[in-house]
């Protein structure tokens, strides 16, 4: 997956370019909003090579359902954990982390994302380079 063509990468469409609070090329496309049954929003996230979001937190936590290329995930005081395709991601409450593609492939995520999410800083070319 590392060298494959991006269209080849993810099930769902690849979505708007999003800008703020991510560094580098990620694309959203929104696959469910409606607030019922599960009250929670569904989207597929795809990150270019090097691309990541800002820290952050959500409310009331997130699931991470990986669907293609690798990636890391970090929490805040621990060690990045390496994704890859198949990989969940339970995110507890008011963790502060980071996620994003490796340095040479995409990666791309279902975010399962219920209530409000609290953006922060960016994660800095050193921290991301130390991976």
């Amino acid at each position: 997956m590392k060298n494959e063509q991006l269209s080849n990468s993810t099930i769902f469409p690849l979505g708007q370019k999003v800008e703020q609070y991510f560094t580098g090329d990620a694309y959203l496309q929104m696959v469910f909003t409606d607030p019922t049954p599960l009250n929670t929003a569904v989207g597929n996230v795809t990150f270019a090579p090097g691309a990541r979001n800002n820290w952050h937190s959500h409310h009331t936590g997130q699931v991470l359902l990986v669907t293609g290329g690798e990636g890391w995930y970090q929490e805040e005081g621990k060690p990045a954990q390496f994704l890859k395709t198949g990989d969940v991601v339970n995110i507890q409450p008011n963790v502060k982390h980071w996620h994003g593609a490796t340095k040479d492939s995409w990666f791309v995520h279902l975010a399962l994302t219920p209530g409000h999410t609290d953006w922060l800083q960016p994660v800095t070319d050193e921290e991301y380079g130390e991976l």
